[in-house]
Order: C-alpha cells, then structure tokens, then sequence
C-alpha cells in the first residue's frame, strides 16, 4: 500500500457500500472499527443523496480488541437484521477489521438467519472499489438467482410467440459516474426498439428483482468494470447472451443499437435513420476545423478512457497524444486500444505518473477525473471531465447522460467548450495589447492576472501609487494592491541570474503570441538555446532560430 492524498478508488468494502446503497431492501453489515464510516459521505455529500447507505458498522474501538470482538459483529448482525427485515443481507470486514480474522461469513452461517446472508471475501490489500463491486453483484447475482436457475446442459427455451424481447441492464449502481441518467438513455433506446426491461441491477433494483434476472432473454453490460462477472456467470447459468459495446459516442451507440436488434429479432432501421444527435452535425461543419486535430490525453475507468479515445478520433478529429486508466482488471484491454493509437497505454494508480505523463505528451485537452481537472488547471490546459472518481458538481441535477445520442450531445458540449475557450484566451493574449483588452482579465483557467509595468520599469515600481489606488474601484484597488504586494515580496528574487539571458521587448511579445498550453515549454526552450549558444539578450531572430532548432 503507498500513502497518498489523492486516490482513484478505495478500499474493495467501499465497492460493496455502492452496491448496498443503490438497491432497497438490501442491508450491509460491516465489520469495522470506530471511524471507518467516514464512507457514509462519498453518498449524501459528494453524490448527494437523499438517505444515507443502508450499512450497519460494528464500531469495535481500540479497547475491545481484547475481548471477543466475534461477539460485538454477531450482535450487530442480529440487530441489523430485526431493526430493518431486509430481504437479504450481506456481511463482510472492512481492510482494518481483516486483520483481526472474525470469519463475518461463518458467524452469519451460525445465526440462521430467514432471510439470505451472502459473504463476501474482499482483500482490501490486493483489490480496490470497481473490483469490489463487481465481486458483491457477481456473489449476490449468483446466491440469489442459483435456486432458479435450470439443470446444468439445459438448451434455453425459445421466447413464446408474441412476447416481446426482454433485457437486463447490468452494472448501474450508487456512486456512478451519471449512472442515473445512462439509464434513462438506454430505456429510451430500447423503447424506441420495442424491447422490454425486466431488471434494472443493481440500481433500484431489489433482492427479489435480481433473483429473477435469468427471466430476460439477453443481458446488456453497460459498465463491465462492475457487471461482467456476474453477466458471464449468468451466461453460462442462463443462456444469456449479452451485449457489451459501451453505447459512448454516436458510432458506438449504432453499434450498440444494432447488435441489440440481433439478438432482439428487431429492426433497428427506423431508430437509426433518425438524426437525434448534433455531434455528426458538427463534425461536418466549418466550426469543426478550428478543432481539427487538437492533441487529448485520456485517463480513467476503462470503459470511459477506451470509448472516449474512440469519439476523440473518430468523431471529433482529436490526435489522442495518451491513453491510460486505473482499472488494473481491464489494463490489457486498454494497452489493445492504445495500440490503436501507437500509443503505449499508462496503466497506473498513481496520480504524479499521471501528471508527468501529461506534462510530457503537451496536450490541448485532458479528457480524466477529477484528479486530471486539477492537474490540467496547473499546467493551464482545457479540461473535461469523463470518468469516476469524481466531485459533485459532476453529479448535476439535470439530465446529462454519457450513453446514447442524448449523451453524444453531452459529449459535444462538455469536450467543446473548454477548447474554445481556451481558443478565446488565447485570441485574448494575442491582442492584449489593443485598447480593448487588459492583462488584469482573469483567465478561466485559474491564471493570476498579469502585471504590466511600465518598459524599463521595476516590479516594486510597477505598482500603483497610494494616489492613483484612491480613483479606482474597489475591485480594482484590491487587485492593484495584491499586484503590488506580491511584486515588493518576489522583488529580491526577480532579478536574472548573472549570465542569463534577458528577454528584449519585440521578443517579449512575440512570445505572448504563442499558445498559452505551450508558452512555458518555448520559453524554457529558446532561453536553454540561448544560454547554450552564450547569448544574452533574445531578440526576434533568437526566438526564430531556436524554434526552428527545436523543430527539426
């Protein structure tokens, strides 16, 4: 384990919580100390739901180690069960309550309960959060929907006449990056199809809802990080086939709409002839090429980062420049899309790999989570957010799906607009010396608003008299004053060091010309030019020669 201040995902029960809290009539009892509820916020505050998650914590504190901390999880477990009279239950230790081996599975074999109690195994020191919750869906799919299914060898049987096709939607779940409204999408995908849902899992679904989930004729896998296993174990339990495109982006959710109408006996004509998304319009327009092959680095779940490469390609024109994701279970599936790109795919949970990744490959736009969003804002560069984990105005209240066309639209949208605006800024800074516009605009971006002494002038000098301070507004005045204090603190440390070398002015501002994304690196460039060559002063022609240097 690596101790850090930023992760991906957490420990594997916290898989098991996100199954928990987005079903009804399911409780989880987990066996953890004092102050492992610090969970319970992921969902009320950061996706901010209306209750809290249906867990019971045994809260044993540093005192009961010495006694039969067994007795305090099979008290909870009776409690938990009379209080609530779920119908169904599951039990499992937390990473620190692990180490104390309690057995939750055999104590809540003991107390024969009347209603199912599945135990989960979760090695909080091997796994994390997706693979925890793929195994607690998988575990319960197959507890719960073993007693139905038919004798192994069995041929499924035909789907009466006049029924009409029926699915599963696999994978949805608490503390999902827009699950809520993916869903929504798809039912109206499969509406417009004429295919019937029987059970939506686990969102919303109940325990007695997934015990029927053998009753559909297909299964649609809509995040494989969470639903394959249990998708493959019904396929081999059920006969069901599933559908496992991941319907991002207009090409993909043709794909998706298509494959269904081959295991539906539908036809997908009508809904596919129909013009509902705007991206291929764009794609097709003269705005599109302002855009046109715009460098993106990619980085998240894996289902996201590999359908968002595709629709950066393929619909957008993007140059993807990186490709990676934290989900170690789907690294080779990844690595097989990278290559796609002739890219090495970065397979890491570690958010400073990601950050050194970045800052090498010099993209335009960063397409990750929101550990991305905060690197992209420190390097200055556009930023959308794609995938989980992430903060909760990335959970809005309106619609705004990923899957389908509706959420095509919401990819146009979202992957746009920090492009132009960032072609705004840099159109800004391109005639920041034309009366309209001022350095003291501040930048979407988070950049600071830049001083502008005066030519020959010092940082000290630079800023406002007292006098002219008392004509400002007061917006202004708090500006000015924080220019000026930071110019009198960094004065001593402005100065050049002795040999290096000095910007002349038509220099100056020829680099402000460049791309904001890529100033830094030209500025470092043409000033190690010039130290090399013993240069001391950048003019125009320096400036030239080392950018045809570096371009070679």
């Amino acid at each position: 384990m690596q101790l850090t201040i930023w992760t991906y995902e957490g420990p594997p029960h916290v898989g098991a919580m996100r199954v928990a809290t987005g079903m009804k009539d399911l409780h989880y009892v987990l066996h953890a100390p004092q102050g492992d509820t610090y969970a319970d916020l992921l969902f009320t505050m950061i996706e901010r739901r209306d209750h809290r998650p249906p867990v019971t914590y045994t809260t044993f504190q540093a005192r009961d180690l010495g006694s039969d901390t067994a007795v305090i999880f099979r008290d909870a477990l009776q409690g938990a069960y009379e209080r609530f009279k779920p119908q169904a239950m599951i039990v499992g230790a937390s990473c620190t309550a692990e180490l104390i081996q309690d057995d939750p599975a055999g104590l809540a074999k003991a107390l024969n309960l009347p209603v199912p109690v599945v135990p989960l195994e979760l090695p909080s020191y091997q796994r994390k959060e997706n693979w925890g919750a793929s195994e607690t869906f998988y575990h319960l799919t197959r507890a719960l929907c073993s007693p139905h299914a038919p004798a192994p060898g069995t041929e499924r049987p035909a789907r009466p006449e006049g029924q009409p096709p029926r699915c599963n939607l696999l994978g949805p779940m608490a503390l999902g990056f827009r699950h809520r409204d993916d869903v929504t999408e798809i039912t109206r995908i499969l509406e417009a199809l004429g295919v019937e849902i029987n059970v939506v899992a686990p969102l919303n679904a109940t325990p007695a809802d997934v015990a029927r989930l053998g009753d559909a004729d297909f299964n649609i896998v809509m995040y494989p990080e969470l639903a394959d296993t249990a998708a493959k174990w019904l396929e081999r339990a059920f006969g069901q086939p599933a559908v496992r495109t991941v319907p991002i982006g207009v090409n993909a959710t043709k794909r998706f709409v298509q494959e269904i109408a081959d295991l539906a006996g539908v036809d997908p004509a009508p809904l596919l002839e129909r013009e509902i998304a705007r991206l291929p319009w764009y794609s097709r327009s003269i705005d599109s090429t302002y855009l046109t092959g715009k460098r993106v680095f990619i980085f998240g779940d894996a289902a996201h980062a590999i359908a968002a490469a595709e629709v950066a390609s393929d619909e957008f024109g993007f140059q993807v420049v990186g490709l990676g994701t934290y989900s170690r279970e789907q690294a080779r599936d990844v690595r097989a899309a990278a290559k796609r790109y002739g890219l090495e795919a970065l397979i890491t949970d570690d958010y400073l790999d990601v950050e050194e990744a970045i800052q090498e490959a010099h993209p335009e736009l960063v397409l990750g989570t929101q550990m991305e969003r905060h690197i992209a804002k420190r390097l200055g560069v556009p930023c959308a957010i794609i995938s989980a984990p992430v903060h909760v105005h990335d959970y809005p209240a309106r619609y705004s799906p990923q899957m389908g066309f509706e959420g095509a639209n919401v990819l146009f949208d979202t992957w746009v607009h920090p492009l132009m605006m960032g072609l705004e800024e840099h159109l800004l800074g391109m005639f920041r010396d034309d009366f309209e516009f001022n350095d003291h605009t501040p930048s979407h971006l988070g950049h600071k608003p830049e001083a502008r002494p005066a030519e020959g002038a010092t940082p000290a000098e630079a800023a406002p008299a007292p006098g002219d301070v008392a004509v400002l507004d007061r917006a202004d005045a708090r500006a000015q004053a924080d220019v000026a204090a930071q110019a009198d603190a960094a004065a001593p440390s402005d100065a050049k060091p002795v040999g290096a070398p000095v910007w002349a002015g038509e220099a100056e501002k020829e680099l402000k010309k460049i791309p904001f994304f890529v100033r830094g690196k030209a500025r470092r460039n043409t000033e190690s030019y010039a130290v090399e060559r013993g240069i001391e002063t950048i003019t125009l022609d320096v400036l030239y020669d080392a950018k045809a240097h570096f371009g070679k």
